[in-house]
């Protein structure tokens, strides 16, 4: 999945909808556990890189969730946003306001 082929914003409204556009995104099976697992994170919670690479299947993965999630082509319905360092510090953010934006939306879903 190289960056040119990701159309700056994919709309996806459904998990069917969401794993067809992966489909045509030509997605690896790593990418689309990572887009899917995340996707499963509840509005107001968090999950750490690690967490979601334990999810997987992929214990030491971690660092390659989060360059799966720089290049997330399904926010906000999929909320990478949600993903945080194990150290509890907030880490990047891709998208536009960078790590203050990731908190602002932390904060505004009432994450702890």
């Amino acid at each position: 999945m190289g960056a040119s082929n990701i159309p700056a914003s994919v709309s996806v409204r459904s998990v069917p909808k969401l794993k067809a556009a992966m489909d045509r995104l030509g997605m690896t099976s790593f990418q689309k556990a990572v887009l899917l697992e995340v996707r499963r994170i509840p509005k107001g919670n968090t999950a750490t890189y690690k967490q979601i690479a334990e999810r997987i299947g992929h214990p030491k993965a971690y660092r390659a969730v989060g360059t799966v999630l720089r290049k997330n082509p399904f926010a906000p319905y999929v909320p990478c946003h949600r993903v945080i360092r194990c150290d509890g510090s907030i880490g990047s953010y891709s998208a536009r306001g960078g790590s203050k934006a990731k908190l602002r939306l932390l904060k505004s879903e009432g994450a702890r």
